[in-house]
C-alpha cells in the first residue's frame, strides 16, 4: 500500500515535469501533457499525502506572533515548476492574487474551497488609466466562481486565463495539493501581486467587468511553513 500511495505523488510530479517541459519546447504536445496531468490529480486524495484533516479544537505548533492563517508544505521544486500544499485554517483566505506568465493546478484534498477567478483585460496599466488610494486600477473580468472539494476536478489557471484568484475555506479547515509552472521567481518577472476589487463592485455577477485595485500584501494575511509528511519525491 505504502508503495502504491508513493507512486501516485511521483507520477503527479514526473508528469507535471513532462508537461511543462513541453511550454518550454514551444508548446508541442502540451495539451496532450496537460490532459494526462490533471487526470492524475483528480487520483490524488489525503491519504497519499499522509495529510489529516484537523480537529475542531486539536493544538497547535507554537508560532511567534500566533498560528498563520496559512500554511505551505514543500514537496519539490525543478526550473519547470513547483510543487506543494497549502493548509487554510476555518474561515481563512489567500488574497486575490496572480501568478505572472505563469500555468497552476489546484487540486483540493480535504474540505471544502471557494475559488474565485479573474481575467484582466489589460495586461498592463496604461497611460491614464485611473488610480485608487493604492495602486493602479485594471480593468478585469470575473471569470468564475466555484466551490471545491476532494471530489472535484482540478481548477486549472494559465497566462492570461483565470490567472488571476481568491481562494477561501469554506465550512471549515481546508487544504490543496498546488502546482505552479514555472515556480515564482521576483528575479525573472514572476512575482505575486496583491488586489481588491474596487469598492462597489464587489458581488459583481460571473462575466461582469470590475476595476482591480493593486494593493500591498494584506496586513492580517500571511503564510507559515510546515513539514510535508508525505512520501518524497525525486525528479
Amino acid at each position: 500500500l505504502l508503495r502504491l500511495t508513493a507512486s501516485v505523488v511521483q507520477r503527479v510530479a514526473r508528469q507535471a515535469l513532462a508537461t511543462f517541459r513541453c511550454v518550454e519546447e514551444a508548446g508541442r504536445g502540451f495539451p496532450e501533457q496537460q490532459s494526462k496531468l490533471r487526470a492524475l490529480l483528480n487520483e490524488v486524495r489525503a491519504a497519499d499525502l499522509r495529510l489529516v484533516e484537523p480537529r475542531a479544537g486539536a493544538p497547535q505548533p507554537p508560532y511567534p506572533g500566533g498560528p498563520p492563517p496559512v500554511t505551505y508544505m514543500h514537496i519539490c521544486e525543478t526550473d519547470e515548476f513547483s510543487m506543494g500544499v497549502f493548509l487554510l485554517k476555518r474561515g481563512a483566505s489567500i488574497p486575490l492574487h496572480d501568478h505572472p506568465g505563469m500555468y497552476g493546478m489546484l487540486k483540493v484534498m480535504y474540505g471544502k474551497t471557494r475559488i474565485t477567478c479573474f481575467d484582466r483585460l489589460d495586461l498592463s496599466p496604461l497611460s491614464g488609466t485611473p488610480t485608487g488610494p493604492s495602486g493602479s486600477l485594471r480593468r478585469s473580468v470575473l471569470r468564475s466562481t466555484g466551490e471545491y472539494t476532494e471530489h472535484s476536478g482540478p481548477c486549472v489557471l494559465a497566462p492570461h486565463r483565470d490567472n488571476l484568484h481568491r481562494i477561501d475555506a469554506v465550512d471549515g479547515p481546508t487544504a490543496f495539493l498546488d502546482i505552479l509552472a514555472p515556480p515564482y521567481d521576483p528575479d525573472d518577472g514572476r512575482d505575486c501581486h496583491y488586489y481588491k476589487v474596487v469598492p462597489g463592485e464587489a458581488g459583481a455577477p460571473q462575466g461582469s467587468e470590475v476595476w482591480l485595485m493593486d494593493i500591498s500584501q494584506p496586513h492580517d494575511f500571511w503564510c507559515g511553513s510546515e513539514p510535508y509528511p508525505g512520501p518524497a519525491v525525486g525528479l
